[in-house]
């Protein structure tokens, strides 16, 4: 069970660069207006979302760990704020540019709260 978290770990990592990557690539775009979501952030957001699922049952039920429940529930509900303004926007010819500062706020927020909440 320990290789199934850990490869659930790396595609969890993979999603979030996905994101932020996506998220990196339109910084350029603020200056023409031309703001859009790629389909990497898509796809990013979806699969942190399906990985993190997996990540929490698999260390809950085969590894008999216990979980932060607090922190897992943060880190979820900032991830559907994310997948919400992404998937809400994929069609956009254009996003605003506070849409994209929030979905990489929340993205960074992310990332702080599973390395710095302890």
């Amino acid at each position: 069970m320990d290789v199934l978290r850990q490869i659930l770990l790396v595609l969890h990592i993979v999603g979030i660069a996905a994101l932020l990557g996506g998220f990196l690539t339109q910084m350029s775009a603020l200056r023409t207006g031309d703001v859009r979501i790629v389909p990497a952030m898509t796809h990013g957001a979806l699969t942190m979302l399906v990985t993190g699922l997996a990540l929490v049952g698999v260390v809950r039920s085969g590894l008999d760990r216990d979980v932060d429940t607090a922190k897992i529930g943060t880190k979820l509900g900032i991830l559907l704020v994310v997948l919400l303004l992404v998937w809400g926007n994929r069609l956009a010819e254009r996003v605003s540019s506070r849409v994209l500062g929030a979905i990489g706020l929340l993205t960074v927020a992310n990332i702080a709260i599973a390395v710095m909440w302890t």
